[in-house]
């Protein structure tokens, strides 16, 4: 089992950067897919990154690709969105997730959730 706890949201202008972290708990953290997925009011949620147990192969959305950058340190577990050029359509809750299997697959897939942080860009 894994518990996650999200940090480093906040307010931001339009073009500011953030950066979140997710930190893990337990022996087998490095094991698990991880992504992240942000729930906007009155909008789907989406997963906008996504990383491989190993760090290997990551994946992102087409609406944050080339601006945000996923990362893992399994050693500490950890992992992080490195979100830069922030739009005020990123404006979100963000929450990180953790699956066993292989794949970004979709949200509904994911057993652990952390609690979510804030995201809230200004135009």
């Amino acid at each position: 089992q894994v518990q996650l706890v999200e940090s480093g949201g906040g307010l931001v202008q339009t073009g500011g950067s953030l950066r979140l972290s997710c930190a893990g708990s337990g022996p087998t953290f490095s094991r698990y897919t991880m992504v992240w997925i942000r729930q906007a009011p009155g909008k789907e949620r989406e997963i906008v990154a996504g990383i491989s147990w190993s760090g290997g192969n990551t994946y992102y959305a087409d609406s944050v690709k080339g601006r945000f950058t996923m990362s893992r340190d399994n050693a500490k577990n950890m992992v992080n969105l490195q979100m830069n050029s922030l739009k005020p359509e990123d404006t979100a809750v963000y929450y990180c997730a953790a699956r066993r299997g292989a794949g970004v697959g979709m949200s509904y897939e994911y057993d652990y959730w952390g609690q979510g942080t804030q995201v809230t860009v200004s135009s």
